[in-house]
């Protein structure tokens, strides 16, 4: 099975907004995929290894902000593409 990879990442200092596509099967049988975005900050632990936690501190929102307006440009522009490219 071969693994998912991330559509795009999107990253301001330690926070970064990943957009996955998932495949999906429609009711009437259909292929499709629908996008998720993924946010997290990353610090050292005491121990100096790098993490990754889902909370955010209040000088991280602005770049959270950042990396999720980049994300929905991201998957909209590509949206318009792919409607565009079927017809």
């Amino acid at each position: 099975m071969e693994k998912n990879k991330p559509a795009k990442n999107f990253k301001a200092g330690a926070v970064r907004a990943t957009v996955w596509s998932n495949p999906t099967t429609n009711d009437d049988g259909t292929e499709g995929s629908y996008n998720t975005v993924a946010l997290e900050r990353s610090y050292k632990d005491k121990n100096g290894a790098w993490q990754t936690t889902n909370s955010l501190r209040v000088n991280d929102v602005p770049k959270a902000l950042l990396v999720l307006n980049k994300a929905y440009e991201f998957i909209a522009l590509n949206e318009v593409e792919a409607e565009a490219s079927s017809l």
